[in-house]
């Protein structure tokens, strides 16, 4: 690839006058907003009520191991109660569950006692289960439920917000971040798990402890640098309308955010594309890979598509952003037209980072080249830290990549679900 000095001025060239926007006449303007925006809310008024959310661990077991260094109970929905010294294996076994060797008509049991600590492990998937969540073992605080649903044993970990929050600033980005990072990461993982809880208030838990929706590390020895960022934003919402939004973000977008529309048909007014020229030092701002055919009809054919052998694999429109929207798939028995997201997803995460991608050559195998890792929605994670390095608060790290919405003590938000469609 050749070294464009064009291309790097005129990204240093937007470093500058962004960073000049927190300085001389910029200064005051950003003061104003920030005045007018908190002056009602300062910042020791952000106090956070005890608030669970619901992690679900999986949803997809057949068998489970839970173990903890002190005894502890089973309690089912009746009410009688089952003593553990230190370990039980749970099969679920029809609608009911087998809790070592003894079976119980249940279809649900909670985990208690024990000093609250336990460590989950997935034996056994159940059959036919897609297993969207890889992890297979975790440490968690207590208390568990575990339900027998139509998928196969769902693991839950309920657990208060501002904990599940550490957690997930330890799981997103690294502890050494700058601290103005650290906190627009601690923030925008409140306000998405927020906004989740009230989008699955039916559901049997709120969120994925995985990339489905939010890497949460479990029971972990939290860093000094991510308590304080925690703290220091304890109860701080990211709002539209008073409401939670949603707080999408991903690791590096190498260029503009990308639209929410393109990416998931959400047309969300904070969510769309914006100017992202601080992600540079991302190891995945430009990468490359390779994948041979036999390998792409492999994967589609377990996606349930019919496909011969495959001839030519060609980007066919584009979004707004520059970004891949659809790809055209030519084989032996015709087309597929498929999103440039679903190609990601069939071909795999690790293998195609973003679709900020072009196809270099085709031979042997498939070689790609690309920019930036993630959907680019919402907050660019390398970006954050890199506005943080420039000296921009986390304040303005979120309204730049979360534009017209408003930060709100939890208090204040609205947690009802929305009339709208």
């Amino acid at each position: 690839m050749e070294y464009d000095e064009d291309a790097v001025d005129r990204k240093r060239s937007c470093k500058i006058a962004m960073a000049l926007a927190t300085s001389a006449t910029g200064s005051l303007i950003i003061f104003t907003v920030i005045l007018f925006s908190f002056v009602l809310f300062p910042v020791w008024s952000f106090g956070a009520s005890e608030h669970t959310i619901r992690v679900g661990l999986t949803d997809s077991a057949r068998v489970l191991s839970i173990r903890s260094s002190s005894p502890f109970f089973l309690k089912l929905p009746s009410g009688k109660r089952y003593e553990v010294s230190e370990r039980v294996t749970v099969t679920r076994r029809g609608k009911s569950l087998l809790l070592n060797k003894r079976s119980v008509s249940a279809s649900a049991v909670s985990v208690q006692g024990g000093g609250g600590i336990y460590h989950v492990r997935v034996l056994a998937n159940a059959a036919n289960s897609s297993a969207l969540n890889s992890k297979k073992e975790w440490s968690v605080r207590g208390p568990l439920e575990i339900q027998n649903s139509l998928s196969g044993l769902a693991v839950i970990n309920r657990i208060d917000l501002e904990t599940y929050v550490a957690g997930v600033v330890s799981g997103e980005v690294s502890p050494k971040w700058p601290l103005e990072a650290l906190k627009a990461q601690a923030v925008a993982a409140r306000t998405y798990v927020l906004y989740k809880q009230v989008e699955n208030r039916q559901q049997p838990f709120d969120v994925f402890a995985s990339v489905q929706d939010q890497v949460y590390h479990g029971h972990a020895v939290r860093s000094e640098s991510v308590l304080q960022a925690v703290a220091a934003t304890k109860g701080h919402v990211v709002t539209h309308e008073r409401r939670p939004i949603y707080a999408a973000y991903s690791s590096t977008a190498a260029g503009q955010t990308e639209d929410a529309l393109y990416v998931w048909a959400l047309d969300l007014p904070y969510l769309k594309g914006v100017d992202c020229p601080f992600d540079d030092q991302s190891p995945r701002y430009d990468w490359r890979t390779s994948f041979t055919f036999d390998y792409l009809e492999q994967q589609l054919r377990k996606e349930g598509y019919t496909v011969g052998t495959v001839a030519t694999l060609t980007p066919y429109t584009f979004t707004p952003s520059g970004r891949v929207d659809r790809v055209r798939l030519l084989h032996s028995g015709g087309e597929i037209i498929l999103r440039g997201q679903d190609l990601r997803r069939i071909v795999g995460y690790s293998k195609i980072f973003s679709t900020n991608f072009s196809i270099e050559s085709f031979g042997a195998e498939v070689v790609v080249v690309g920019h930036g890792a993630g959907h680019a929605v919402g907050m660019c994670q390398w970006g954050m830290r890199e506005m943080a390095d420039l000296g921009y608060d986390y304040h303005s790290i979120l309204r730049h990549y979360y534009p017209g919405t408003t930060l709100l003590p939890i208090s204040r938000v609205n947690l009802t679900p929305s009339d709208r469609p």
